[in-house]
């Protein structure tokens, strides 16, 4: 492929990308819900949905921003998530807890749910509150937990020895169940320090605000979910309120610690402006989804292996790169992506009939599965993708195999080689060496037989530019 062509596809990429962001910015835009600013103060309104991620946590550090320079009297987070990255969500949490105005964070609509990451944003907030019919809960860290099988589940433990064999059995069962177990510790280990530190940390939110803090370790280690009703009557939520004018009337006059300072809430008549995602928000929303910066990845990767054929053509290997950086990436995943994408060029480049290309797609299905080293939810490329992209890539080797043995089964058309068994005729009497016009071209000629001028003979050889011939029996 040419450069130009590659870099024009790179280009066209980014501009999709940033029309796409553009268009869901435009798309979602409903304005301020009170249009006079000048009516006095004001709350900011926010609505936080889907996985926590990077465009999650800078859209929330941004609007804590961006309702502190307005003057707002407080922030209000309308929050439905089914959890998220911990380190946006640990971004989240600072800078509600340094924020300089009250924080609200309501659980909403009905049937909205606080789980895993969003149990953490609720209990940091000033004020925590939900709808009916909304749950909050599920704060185990799943990301660090494995799925380690019993020690000695499908080994050797569950045979019986043969009496040939006893002794050698009996010593593999040894060292096999010492693995397991020590396996099985490390797992165990990484597993407690993970739930340790998270509870600790949701400890001393809870302890921060003034909530329930046995329900929230209690959440991280069992996974424990309750309904808006249960999360009040526990302690681990202020209030619950219906809508949003409930929510101003039950949270006017509350007592908060802001800045390390009491402050009373005046919310009750307050007006409300609602902040939209601008196009920044949205072209990263686009690139830091797993399925898309999946998809930039193989476009970088393809366009990097093509600048070494055709220099010139960075732009989707930057894209691709950069959109990697972002997600919580495996690097062995993407090593295996990169080795199986060498391995299809190769197979291209010199065509091993199917050897190259078959490992380059298993060590790209396999890198794309565990490309992305988190279970949060929202954060799995998609399988389909996988299955859909291996498809193709096997389909276009399964091509790459057949062209190339038809060319091979294809009778040399040119070349030296084209020669061999062509036929002519002698353009004089000789009995060892003399001439002969084969192909519409006269060529020096040996014969091991004698011919005679205008005798039909046939190409066997090629020595140099010397024909060797033998005469053609009519």
């Amino acid at each position: 492929m040419h450069a130009a062509t590659v870099k024009k596809i790179g280009l066209l990429l980014t501009s999709i990308l940033i029309l796409l962001a553009w268009a869901r910015s435009a798309g979602g835009q409903e304005g301020p819900l009170v249009a006079d600013d000048s009516a006095g103060p004001q709350a900011y309104l926010l609505d936080v949905e889907g996985p926590i991620g990077p465009a999650t946590r800078d859209f929330v550090s941004r609007s804590i921003d961006r309702a502190v320079a307005g003057q707002a009297a407080l922030l209000v987070i309308r929050l439905d998530t089914p959890g998220g990255l911990d380190a946006s969500t640990r971004d989240i949490i600072k800078a509600i807890l340094n924020s300089p105005i009250p924080v609200i964070t309501w659980v909403a609509p009905e049937g909205a749910r606080a789980a895993s990451a969003g149990t953490y944003i609720l209990y940091a907030s000033h004020v925590a509150a939900m709808s009916p019919a909304t749950n909050v809960g599920a704060a185990t860290p799943v990301s660090m937990i494995g799925s380690p099988g019993k020690p000695g589940a499908g080994s050797p433990l569950d045979r019986e020895p043969t009496p040939d064999d006893a002794e050698a059995t009996e010593e593999k069962q040894q060292d096999e169940a010492a693995a397991d177990e020590g396996q099985a510790q490390a797992q165990d280990a990484m597993m407690r320090k993970a739930i340790n530190d998270s509870v600790a940390y949701i400890r001393g939110l809870a302890d921060l605000r003034g909530r329930n803090a046995d329900w929230a370790e209690k959440a991280v280690r069992e996974a424990d979910s309750i309904t808006s009703e249960k999360a009040l009557e526990l302690g681990v939520i202020d209030l619950v309120a219906v809508n949003l004018g409930d929510l101003l009337e039950q949270s006017d006059g509350r007592v908060v610690s802001v800045s390390g300072r009491d402050t009373t809430l005046k919310t009750s008549g307050l007006a409300i402006e609602r902040l939209e995602p601008d196009w920044r928000n949205e072209l990263l929303a686009v690139i830091t989804s797993p399925t898309i910066a999946y998809l930039l990845l193989l476009v970088g990767i393809y366009g990097l292996v093509l600048e070494g054929y055709n220099p010139g053509a960075l732009v989707p290997g930057v894209v691709g790169a950069i959109c990697l950086l972002m997600a919580p990436v495996n690097y062995a995943g993407l090593g295996l992506i990169l080795l199986g994408v060498i391995l299809m060029i190769a197979e291209v480049m010199m065509p091993s009939f199917g050897v190259l290309g078959i490992g380059g797609i298993i060590a790209m299905v396999i890198g794309s599965i565990i490309l992305i080293d988190t279970d949060a939810p929202g954060f799995v490329v998609s399988r389909s993708l996988i299955g859909a992209i291996a498809t193709a890539g096997s389909l276009g080797l399964m091509a790459i195999v057949w062209i190339a043995l038809k060319a091979r089964q294809r009778p040399v058309v040119s070349g030296r080689e084209q020669l061999v068994g062509e036929r002519g005729s002698a353009l004089e009497n000789f009995e060892a060496e003399g001439e002969v016009f084969v192909h519409s071209e006269r060529w020096s000629a040996v014969s091991e037989t004698p011919l005679r001028r205008g005798q039909a003979v046939e190409v066997t050889g090629i020595d140099g530019l010397t024909l060797k011939v033998r005469p053609v029996n009519e």
